[in-house]
């Protein structure tokens, strides 16, 4: 076979295997979406911005696998907030992502030490490329890409990577013979960083014809998406508070700045939520959260069940140790916290209380606590609590509140109280952050967020949202 017939037979496997990647994932596309994916192939900057469930990741991740098809770039670069975030959206997208575009011409494994998934087969004309995995979210995170050098660029949830990333992995992406980069987002604050210096500032740049290289912005909602039907929009819909700074973002797809009361649907209606018992029988376990006190502040313990498994969040008893000038006195923290716990399996005697989650900032505290329980033969593990990020811990009560998957036992007034005076802090109006100045009862609302942040995924997973519908 000569070379020319050669060249002709892998240019047509190239073209046979392209079609059946297509035909293997079953993409689907909106003639909106259709729109952002045809303008791609001419633009260096893509940016997909909108409601979740709108579709946009797959565009990105479609329009990016294409271009790898003919790059002549290496190595690649895939990101999110987290390696793990990045590996499931961009990597598998529940069947769409580019380990499924690629089947059968690519393998995960490491390169050079890093997450990385290399593909090559005749998609690619049998040329090795290389799409590198790695997390954002940390100020240092950057120094996982230094050095290195990439062709294109794809990041899902840009606007939770730090700026230093952001900026560096730009950097990296300098030299690339096809230097094209993909970004989607959900609405976020608008005088977010991401805005301010990235997005508006290219899209400004392009209509008045200054940025050069082509620049690529879509915006979508849940009700461009073709493949979601009528009936799961709304109960994706059902799943928020339409007085949430989350429903405006995630559902109608608009940026707005957080402020005013957090839980107003709380604030206004709290008999929606207060219930004066809970079914035992329903419990399926006891979560105790801690914040420790100190200066003028108070050292609180909330206990929560989840119920019939992890459907239901119920707040059953509370309490609070006062601060004064000095810290708190950990001997009076130990028996008071012992006091709460007998109390606690008096009221629920069949329930083991199996885990407390404590404010992992005083270890010192922590030490003490599980050796006066040891003594006191409380058979509790007292851990260091798992702090998710605030904005997601408050998007979780959020969501359980809007389901009617929340209660609070009448008792826990400052549970109650806290729940309905929470505010977004006025002054710093580029970010959302709950205001802690004293004014507001942030003690408890750690306590309570301590005691089911670990769990945050398993409550708002799809089997027991569904379950409620």
């Amino acid at each position: 076979m000569s070379s020319v017939e050669s060249s002709a037979v892998k240019a047509l496997a190239a073209a046979m295997d392209s079609v059946r990647a297509e035909k293997s994932v079953p993409y689907n596309f909106g003639e909106k979406h259709l729109d952002y994916i045809r303008r791609c192939p001419d633009c260096m900057i893509n940016v997909a911005e909108g409601a979740v469930r709108a579709g946009k990741t797959v565009d990105n991740i479609y329009a990016f696998c294409k271009e790898l098809q003919t790059t002549r770039d290496k190595l690649h670069l895939a990101t999110a907030s987290t390696l793990g975030n990045a590996k499931l959206i961009l990597g598998d997208c529940n069947g769409f992502g580019i380990e499924h575009y690629f089947k059968g011409q690519c393998r995960w494994g490491k390169y050079k030490g890093n997450e990385a998934l290399t593909i090559c087969g005749a998609s690619t004309g049998f040329k090795t490329r290389i799409v590198i995995f790695c997390g954002g979210m940390l100020e240092s995170s950057f120094k996982s890409i230094r050095g290195n050098s990439y062709g294109m660029w794809i990041a899902t949830e840009i606007n939770l990577h730090a700026d230093s990333f952001i900026k560096e992995a730009f950097n990296r992406t300098i030299a690339a013979y096809k230097r094209k980069i993909f970004w989607d987002l959900n609405p976020d604050n608008p005088k977010a960083k991401i805005y301010t210096d990235y997005i508006d500032r290219y899209r400004s740049d392009s209509v008045e014809g200054k940025f050069i290289g082509g620049y690529n912005y879509g915006h979508f909602t849940i009700d461009d998406n073709i493949n979601i039907p009528e009936q799961r929009r709304e109960e994706i819909r059902s799943q928020y508070d339409t007085s949430s700074v989350w429903y405006k973002r995630d559902i109608l797809g608009i940026r707005i700045a957080a402020d005013g009361i957090i839980f107003r649907g709380f604030a206004d209606d709290p008999e929606r939520y207060i219930t004066d018992s809970v079914d035992a029988d329903l419990i399926t376990s006891i979560n105790i959260g801690i914040d420790f006190g100190g200066n003028k502040s108070k050292t609180v313990f909330v206990a929560t069940a989840f119920l019939d498994g992890f459907r239901a969040l119920a707040v059953i008893a509370e309490h609070r140790i006062d601060g004064g000038k000095g810290e708190v006195d950990p001997q009076k923290i130990n028996e008071e916290f012992i006091s709460f716990m007998k109390k606690l399996y008096r009221r629920f005697p069949s329930h083991l209380i199996k885990f407390v989650w404590a404010d992992n900032e005083n270890q010192a505290v922590i030490n003490g606590l599980r050796y006066a329980c040891r003594n006191a033969r409380l058979a509790v593990k007292i851990m260091d609590c798992y702090k998710a990020p605030c904005n997601d811990r408050i998007a979780a009560l959020t969501s359980l509140m809007a389901q009617d998957r929340f209660s609070v036992m009448r008792e826990c007034e400052g549970v109650i109280s806290s729940l309905s005076e929470q505010i977004w802090d006025p002054k710093i109006t580029d970010r959302d952050v709950r205001l802690d100045d004293g004014t507001c009862d942030i003690d408890t609302a750690d306590a309570l967020e301590y005691s089911f942040s670990k769990f945050i995924k398993l409550l708002l997973s799809e089997r027991n949202i569904e379950h409620e519908q």
